[in-house]
């Protein structure tokens, strides 16, 4: 039984069906997409989380305030990007 993807379980949970299937070397492309924005974002969370509480316990909860705002920024943005390329797998580019 192979595993689905979330874009595939979406699928499912929405009563749609895929009109592609998507090749093993899409799926691992898709896999490979998922572990690289993964780390990306695990390394931005590394980076500035240890910041955000240094700031906290310093007192300034506006710079702290300021750096969560960042991060959630930079999470959305390589999210946006993975989706954006898991797009381009799934059509074959």
């Amino acid at each position: 039984m192979a595993l689905k993807s979330s874009w595939e379980l979406a699928l499912e949970r929405m009563g749609g069906k895929s009109t592609t299937k998507l090749t093993k070397e899409q799926k691992a492309r898709l896999a490979d997409l998922d572990r690289v924005y993964t780390a990306k974002i695990a390394e931005r969370e590394l980076e500035l989380k240890p910041k955000i509480a240094a700031a906290k316990a310093a007192g300034k909860f506006e710079d702290a305030e300021k750096l969560e705002e960042t991060l959630r920024a930079e999470i959305a943005k390589c999210r946006g990007k993975l989706e954006a390329e898991k797009e381009q797998v799934r059509a074959g580019k």
